[in-house]
Protein backbone atom coordinates (compact mmCIF):
# COMPACT_ATOMS: atom_id res chain seq x y z
CA UNK A 1 0.00 0.00 0.00
CA UNK A 2 1.36 3.40 -0.97
CA UNK A 3 1.99 6.46 1.66
CA UNK A 4 -0.37 8.24 0.82
CA UNK A 5 -3.04 5.81 0.62
CA UNK A 6 -2.11 3.87 3.63
CA UNK A 7 -2.19 7.14 5.96
CA UNK A 8 -5.91 8.01 4.51
CA UNK A 9 -6.59 4.35 6.04
CA UNK A 10 -5.35 4.69 8.96
CA UNK A 11 -7.13 7.82 9.54
CA UNK A 12 -10.48 7.63 7.52
CA UNK A 13 -11.28 3.70 8.07
CA UNK A 14 -11.47 3.69 11.60
CA UNK A 15 -13.16 6.63 12.10
CA UNK A 16 -16.21 5.02 9.80
CA UNK A 17 -15.93 1.77 11.59
CA UNK A 18 -16.36 3.31 14.89
CA UNK A 19 -19.56 4.67 13.71
CA UNK A 20 -21.03 1.14 12.01
CA UNK A 21 -19.66 -1.17 14.76
CA UNK A 22 -22.48 -0.44 16.96
CA UNK A 23 -25.02 -1.25 14.84
CA UNK A 24 -23.45 -3.71 12.88
CA UNK A 25 -21.76 -5.77 15.07
CA UNK A 26 -22.69 -5.57 18.39
CA UNK A 27 -21.47 -8.81 19.97
CA UNK A 28 -18.36 -8.85 17.21
CA UNK A 29 -14.82 -8.70 18.10
CA UNK A 30 -12.87 -5.13 16.76
CA UNK A 31 -11.24 -7.97 13.87
CA UNK A 32 -15.13 -8.45 12.63
CA UNK A 33 -16.10 -4.89 12.94
CA UNK A 34 -13.64 -3.77 10.54
CA UNK A 35 -14.65 -5.97 7.78
CA UNK A 36 -18.11 -3.80 7.37
CA UNK A 37 -18.41 -2.43 4.22
CA UNK A 38 -20.53 -0.63 2.72
CA UNK A 39 -22.95 -3.29 0.62
CA UNK A 40 -23.35 -4.65 4.15
CA UNK A 41 -24.36 -0.77 5.23
CA UNK A 42 -26.58 -0.73 2.39
CA UNK A 43 -28.15 -4.39 3.10
CA UNK A 44 -28.74 -3.67 6.72
CA UNK A 45 -30.26 -0.65 5.90
CA UNK A 46 -32.82 -2.39 3.15
CA UNK A 47 -33.38 -4.32 6.49
CA UNK A 48 -33.97 -1.55 8.39
CA UNK A 49 -36.31 0.38 5.63
CA UNK A 50 -38.93 -3.05 5.18
CA UNK A 51 -38.64 -3.15 9.70
CA UNK A 52 -39.78 0.63 9.50
CA UNK A 53 -42.33 -0.18 6.73
CA UNK A 54 -43.82 -2.80 8.64
CA UNK A 55 -44.06 -1.36 11.95
CA UNK A 56 -45.67 2.19 10.61
CA UNK A 57 -48.58 -0.31 8.93
CA UNK A 58 -49.35 -2.06 12.10
CA UNK A 59 -49.06 1.64 13.89
CA UNK A 60 -51.75 2.46 11.69
CA UNK A 61 -53.85 -0.93 11.78
CA UNK A 62 -53.66 -0.13 15.44
CA UNK A 63 -54.28 3.90 14.88
CA UNK A 64 -57.96 2.67 12.94
CA UNK A 65 -58.87 0.16 15.58
CA UNK A 66 -58.39 1.60 18.28
CA UNK A 67 -61.01 4.94 16.31
CA UNK A 68 -63.31 1.94 15.97
CA UNK A 69 -63.26 0.82 19.60
CA UNK A 70 -63.64 4.20 20.91
CA UNK A 71 -66.87 5.25 18.90
CA UNK A 72 -68.33 1.42 19.84
CA UNK A 73 -67.29 2.09 23.44
CA UNK A 74 -69.21 5.52 23.15
CA UNK A 75 -71.82 4.47 21.28
CA UNK A 76 -72.82 1.42 23.72
CA UNK A 77 -72.18 3.62 26.83
CA UNK A 78 -75.17 5.81 25.35
CA UNK A 79 -77.41 2.87 25.00
CA UNK A 80 -76.18 1.46 28.51
CA UNK A 81 -77.15 4.96 30.60
CA UNK A 82 -80.59 4.50 28.18
CA UNK A 83 -81.40 1.51 29.53
CA UNK A 84 -80.17 2.28 33.03
CA UNK A 85 -82.63 4.53 33.31
CA UNK A 86 -85.47 2.83 31.90
CA UNK A 87 -84.91 0.36 34.57
CA UNK A 88 -85.97 3.02 37.03
CA UNK A 89 -88.87 4.02 35.71
CA UNK A 90 -92.11 1.75 36.66
CA UNK A 91 -92.56 -1.41 34.66
CA UNK A 92 -96.35 -1.75 32.77
CA UNK A 93 -95.29 -5.22 31.10
CA UNK A 94 -94.99 -7.65 33.77
CA UNK A 95 -91.81 -9.61 34.97
CA UNK A 96 -90.77 -11.62 32.03
CA UNK A 97 -90.46 -7.83 30.46
CA UNK A 98 -87.95 -6.55 33.55
CA UNK A 99 -85.98 -9.89 33.54
CA UNK A 100 -85.72 -9.06 29.70
CA UNK A 101 -84.58 -5.88 30.10
CA UNK A 102 -82.11 -6.76 32.93
CA UNK A 103 -80.50 -8.92 30.48
CA UNK A 104 -79.80 -6.87 27.95
CA UNK A 105 -78.74 -4.31 30.70
CA UNK A 106 -76.06 -7.13 31.97
CA UNK A 107 -74.93 -7.75 28.14
CA UNK A 108 -74.40 -4.49 27.39
CA UNK A 109 -72.11 -4.01 30.27
CA UNK A 110 -70.17 -7.15 29.63
CA UNK A 111 -69.66 -5.92 26.15
CA UNK A 112 -68.58 -2.90 27.35
CA UNK A 113 -65.92 -4.36 29.71
CA UNK A 114 -64.82 -6.59 26.75
CA UNK A 115 -64.42 -3.15 24.75
CA UNK A 116 -62.68 -1.31 27.74
CA UNK A 117 -60.19 -4.30 27.98
CA UNK A 118 -59.75 -4.34 23.77
CA UNK A 119 -59.07 -0.51 24.24
CA UNK A 120 -56.33 -0.52 26.75
CA UNK A 121 -54.45 -3.84 24.86
CA UNK A 122 -54.37 -1.55 21.59
CA UNK A 123 -53.63 1.36 23.86
CA UNK A 124 -50.68 -0.54 25.20
CA UNK A 125 -49.26 -2.10 21.82
CA UNK A 126 -49.40 1.46 20.11
CA UNK A 127 -47.09 2.31 22.92
CA UNK A 128 -44.96 -0.17 22.06
CA UNK A 129 -44.94 -0.32 18.57
CA UNK A 130 -44.07 3.71 18.59
CA UNK A 131 -41.47 3.06 20.83
CA UNK A 132 -39.41 0.37 18.29
CA UNK A 133 -40.56 2.45 15.34
CA UNK A 134 -38.67 5.03 17.30
CA UNK A 135 -35.72 3.24 17.40
CA UNK A 136 -35.55 1.39 13.89
CA UNK A 137 -35.88 5.28 12.62
CA UNK A 138 -32.66 5.81 15.11
CA UNK A 139 -31.10 3.03 13.80
CA UNK A 140 -31.91 3.95 10.03
CA UNK A 141 -30.47 7.26 10.97
CA UNK A 142 -27.20 5.83 12.13
CA UNK A 143 -26.99 3.95 9.24
CA UNK A 144 -27.30 6.61 7.06
CA UNK A 145 -24.40 8.87 8.73
CA UNK A 146 -22.61 5.43 7.94
CA UNK A 147 -23.39 4.91 4.53
CA UNK A 148 -22.22 8.96 4.36
CA UNK A 149 -19.27 8.69 6.33
CA UNK A 150 -18.59 5.62 3.89
CA UNK A 151 -18.84 7.46 0.87
CA UNK A 152 -16.51 10.01 2.45
CA UNK A 153 -14.07 7.87 2.80
CA UNK A 154 -14.05 5.76 -0.30
CA UNK A 155 -13.77 9.14 -2.61
CA UNK A 156 -10.68 10.72 -0.45
CA UNK A 157 -9.25 7.27 -0.70
CA UNK A 158 -9.81 7.53 -4.60
CA UNK A 159 -8.26 10.96 -4.54
CA UNK A 160 -5.76 9.29 -2.86
CA UNK A 161 -4.73 6.75 -5.47
CA UNK A 162 -5.36 9.68 -8.33
CA UNK A 163 -2.98 12.37 -6.97
CA UNK A 164 -0.27 9.71 -6.04
CA UNK A 165 -0.57 8.17 -9.73
CA UNK A 166 -0.35 11.83 -11.14
CA UNK A 167 2.96 12.58 -8.54
CA UNK A 168 4.42 9.04 -10.10
CA UNK A 169 3.65 10.12 -13.86
CA UNK A 170 4.41 13.64 -13.42
CA UNK A 171 8.59 12.49 -13.97
CA UNK A 172 7.78 9.86 -16.74
CA UNK A 173 8.01 11.63 -19.69
CA UNK A 174 7.88 15.25 -20.45
CA UNK A 175 5.04 14.26 -22.95
CA UNK A 176 2.77 13.09 -20.64
CA UNK A 177 0.56 15.31 -19.28
CA UNK A 178 -0.69 14.31 -15.52
CA UNK A 179 -4.50 13.84 -15.17
CA UNK A 180 -4.97 14.60 -11.26
CA UNK A 181 -6.28 18.27 -11.67
CA UNK A 182 -5.43 18.64 -14.83
CA UNK A 183 -7.07 21.62 -17.14
CA UNK A 184 -6.23 19.72 -20.33
CA UNK A 185 -2.78 19.04 -22.09
CA UNK A 186 -1.11 21.08 -23.58
CA UNK A 187 1.77 21.47 -26.52
CA UNK A 188 5.31 22.31 -24.69
CA UNK A 189 6.74 25.08 -26.52
CA UNK A 190 10.31 26.04 -27.29
CA UNK A 191 12.60 25.96 -24.33
CA UNK A 192 16.26 25.72 -23.79
CA UNK A 193 17.61 22.84 -22.52
CA UNK A 194 17.32 22.42 -19.01
CA UNK A 195 20.92 20.69 -18.93
CA UNK A 196 23.02 23.31 -20.03
CA UNK A 197 21.64 25.49 -16.69
CA UNK A 198 23.38 22.80 -14.40
CA UNK A 199 25.59 25.22 -12.23
CA UNK A 200 23.95 28.24 -13.11
CA UNK A 201 20.32 27.29 -12.31
CA UNK A 202 18.49 30.15 -11.08
CA UNK A 203 17.13 30.03 -7.33
CA UNK A 204 13.24 29.92 -7.21
CA UNK A 205 13.08 32.79 -4.55
CA UNK A 206 14.32 36.30 -4.19
CA UNK A 207 16.29 37.87 -2.01
CA UNK A 208 18.49 36.35 1.08
CA UNK A 209 17.74 33.07 1.89
CA UNK A 210 19.26 30.23 4.09
CA UNK A 211 19.65 27.26 2.15
CA UNK A 212 20.33 23.86 3.52
CA UNK A 213 20.41 20.13 2.81
CA UNK A 214 17.14 18.29 3.39
CA UNK A 215 15.09 15.32 2.33
CA UNK A 216 11.62 13.98 2.59
CA UNK A 217 10.69 10.71 4.12
CA UNK A 218 9.04 9.65 1.21
CA UNK A 219 11.83 10.90 -1.26
CA UNK A 220 14.71 8.49 -2.96
CA UNK A 221 17.22 11.50 -2.66
CA UNK A 222 18.39 15.02 -1.50
CA UNK A 223 16.65 18.30 -1.90
CA UNK A 224 17.02 21.94 -0.64
CA UNK A 225 15.66 23.88 2.28
CA UNK A 226 15.23 27.49 1.45
CA UNK A 227 14.21 29.97 4.41
CA UNK A 228 12.17 32.69 2.71
CA UNK A 229 9.93 35.39 4.67
CA UNK A 230 6.24 33.93 4.46
CA UNK A 231 4.23 34.25 1.49
CA UNK A 232 7.49 35.29 -0.43
CA UNK A 233 7.29 34.28 -4.35
CA UNK A 234 8.49 31.29 -5.51
CA UNK A 235 9.12 31.18 -9.17
CA UNK A 236 10.02 29.14 -11.89
CA UNK A 237 13.70 28.35 -12.04
CA UNK A 238 13.61 27.21 -16.02
CA UNK A 239 10.66 27.13 -18.76
CA UNK A 240 8.25 23.79 -18.45
CA UNK A 241 4.73 22.59 -18.42
CA UNK A 242 3.48 22.28 -14.71
CA UNK A 243 3.02 18.36 -14.45
CA UNK A 244 1.58 18.55 -10.84
CA UNK A 245 0.18 20.83 -8.89
CA UNK A 246 -1.55 19.86 -5.37
CA UNK A 247 -0.75 18.70 -1.98
CA UNK A 248 0.87 15.41 -1.60
CA UNK A 249 1.81 13.08 1.56
CA UNK A 250 4.58 14.72 3.49
CA UNK A 251 5.35 17.67 0.51
CA UNK A 252 2.22 19.27 1.76
CA UNK A 253 1.34 21.46 -1.16
CA UNK A 254 3.79 20.86 -3.81
CA UNK A 255 3.94 22.11 -7.96
CA UNK A 256 6.23 19.83 -10.48
CA UNK A 257 7.48 21.59 -13.14
CA UNK A 258 8.38 19.57 -16.68
CA UNK A 259 11.35 20.86 -18.34
CA UNK A 260 11.63 18.47 -20.95
CA UNK A 261 14.24 15.46 -21.48
CA UNK A 262 12.98 14.05 -18.44
CA UNK A 263 14.03 16.78 -16.08
CA UNK A 264 11.94 17.81 -13.59
CA UNK A 265 11.96 20.70 -10.63
CA UNK A 266 9.72 20.10 -7.38
CA UNK A 267 8.96 22.78 -5.66
CA UNK A 268 7.32 21.99 -1.85
CA UNK A 269 5.66 22.96 1.32
CA UNK A 270 3.97 26.53 -0.14
CA UNK A 271 1.44 28.51 1.09
CA UNK A 272 -0.37 28.99 -1.63
CA UNK A 273 0.03 27.13 -5.41
CA UNK A 274 -0.60 29.92 -8.45
CA UNK A 275 -0.71 27.34 -11.40
CA UNK A 276 -2.63 24.58 -12.65
CA UNK A 277 -1.68 21.19 -14.60
CA UNK A 278 -0.78 22.03 -18.17
CA UNK A 279 -0.19 25.38 -17.75
CA UNK A 280 2.86 26.46 -19.78
CA UNK A 281 5.39 28.59 -17.58
CA UNK A 282 8.12 30.85 -18.18
CA UNK A 283 11.68 31.06 -16.48
CA UNK A 284 10.99 33.65 -13.52
CA UNK A 285 6.80 33.32 -13.05
CA UNK A 286 5.89 32.35 -10.22
CA UNK A 287 4.28 29.51 -9.47
CA UNK A 288 3.22 30.10 -6.11
CA UNK A 289 4.50 30.91 -2.30
CA UNK A 290 6.48 29.98 0.53
CA UNK A 291 4.80 28.37 3.31
CA UNK A 292 4.84 27.62 7.00
CA UNK A 293 4.00 24.20 8.31
CA UNK A 294 4.97 25.23 11.95
CA UNK A 295 8.73 25.36 11.41
CA UNK A 296 8.80 28.47 10.24
CA UNK A 297 8.53 29.26 6.41
CA UNK A 298 10.31 27.61 3.83
CA UNK A 299 10.77 26.10 0.89
CA UNK A 300 11.64 22.92 -0.11
CA UNK A 301 13.27 22.09 -3.53
CA UNK A 302 13.80 18.67 -5.87
CA UNK A 303 15.86 18.33 -8.99
CA UNK A 304 14.83 14.92 -10.93
CA UNK A 305 16.09 13.37 -13.71
CA UNK A 306 13.71 11.41 -15.13
CA UNK A 307 12.23 9.02 -11.22
CA UNK A 308 15.84 9.46 -9.77
CA UNK A 309 16.10 12.58 -7.38
CA UNK A 310 19.76 14.56 -7.95
CA UNK A 311 21.83 16.94 -5.51
CA UNK A 312 20.12 20.03 -6.53
CA UNK A 313 23.16 21.85 -4.70
CA UNK A 314 25.62 21.25 -7.74
CA UNK A 315 22.89 23.06 -10.12
CA UNK A 316 23.09 25.71 -7.91
CA UNK A 317 26.79 25.86 -7.68
CA UNK A 318 26.79 25.65 -4.12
Amino acid sequence: MTFARSRLVRLLVPAAVAVVSPVLHADAGPAHAQAASADEVARVRQSVTRDEEALRRRSDELRRDATSIDARILARGRSYVRLSRAGLLPVGDGFEALVEHAVRLERLHHALENDLATAKRLAAERVAVSKELAAVRARGSTLDDEQRVLARAETALRAADERESAFAQAFESSSHTAVYGAVGPAEPGARSSFAELKGRLPFPIAGRSEIRPARRASSDGPGLEMRAAPGAAVRSVAAGRIAFADSYADYGKTVIIDHGRHFYTLSANLGTIDVAVGDEVSAGERIGSVGDTGNGPRLYFEVRSGKDTVDPASWFGL
